[in-house]
């Protein structure tokens, strides 16, 4: 086995090791837990830390899928999988197209379940990966606890070279991967608790960045109403029980009156909730509706929902 001396020396918080947790071994089954809790109680601070610079990443990319582009994050290993994890929810939850946010992990999609040795060193397959998969005016966000991930090296270079936007969520403040992203988020987590094993606070923390981000960005593109989420898709019964109270909580309507003008509307929250608060029937709340398409661009109501009641009150 050849043996990278760059990595033995490699400056990252990630591989140092934890005084907190230096006698790990030694403890019982609570003090483990007592000592691995008090550091994932952290990790929320670093994350909020970085709004800002999350904040930014969100309008970068809701204008990207507006104007027709796709959201492609990338990583190896446990941020791989994360990247996946977060993106394969935004359809269910939000009814999101998945040509909106994408993940792609090192190795492959079997990557998820079972690791892929060494599919996380090759600079070659992320840039192959980017002029395979990525198109001018998408964006790709490279996912790399350590910061310095080859895979995630050669998609970030690619893209660039692309001028595709670029951004970075990693748990290194020093991330050499850093100065070939746009947006670099760098969470200042600390090292973990067993050393090296980021798929603990890094991971943690790559999670609510990625929440953070995919909420806020859907949020954005119009589909939640308030903190509703008035495009989920009734596809089983919990679901449909769960679009049953959203209309509840957000007209103050009993069940069977929620129940019925959902049928009514063909299982859409969105009609249905319009019907419900204008006190209109399904077919104007579908017009009005109609005039009001999702917008990110409009301030304060980027559903439409409040824009097509007012219209309904104005006839």
């Amino acid at each position: 086995m050849d043996l990278d001396t760059s990595l033995v020396d490699l400056a990252s918080p990630t591989e140092e090791r934890n005084p907190a947790s230096a006698e790990l071994d030694s403890l019982d089954a609570r003090g483990m837990v007592d000592v691995i809790l008090a550091e994932d109680a952290t990790v929320a601070a670093a994350v909020q830390a970085r709004a800002a610079e999350i904040a930014a990443l969100v309008e970068v990319c809701v204008e990207a899928i507006a104007a027709g582009h796709t959201v492609h994050y990338v990583g190896a290993g446990t941020s791989g999988r994360l990247g996946v994890l977060d993106a394969v929810e935004l359809a269910p939850t939000y009814n999101a197209d998945p040509s909106m946010v994408t993940a792609h992990i090192a190795g492959g999609a079997g990557a998820f379940l079972e690791a892929v040795e060494g599919a996380e060193d090759s600079v070659e397959a992320g840039r192959e990966l980017v002029r395979k998969e990525c198109s001018a005016g998408d964006v790709v966000v490279g996912l790399a606890a350590s910061g310095r991930t080859p895979f995630v090296q050669g998609a970030l270079e690619a893209a660039r070279e692309a001028e595709m936007p670029t951004a970075l969520i990693s748990a290194n403040p020093q991330a050499p991967l850093a100065e070939l992203a746009d947006h670099p988020i760098l969470l200042a987590v600390g090292p973990e608790v067993v050393t090296g094993s980021t798929r603990m606070k890094a991971g943690t923390a790559q999670k609510l960045t990625l929440n953070a981000l995919s909420t806020a960005m859907m949020v954005r593109l119009g589909t939640t109403f308030g903190n509703l989420m008035i495009d989920v898709r009734p596809t089983n019964a919990k679901l449909v029980a769960r679009t049953v109270r959203m209309l509840m909580q957000a007209t103050s309507v009993d069940a069977a009156r929620a129940a019925e003008v959902l049928q009514e509307a063909d299982g859409s929250v969105r009609v249905a909730l319009v019907a419900l608060l204008a006190g209109a029937d399904v077919g104007a709340a579908r017009a009005a509706l109609e005039g009001a398409p999702r917008d990110p661009h409009r301030v304060g109501d980027p559903a439409g929902i409040r824009t097509a009641v007012a219209a309904l009150a104005s006839l």
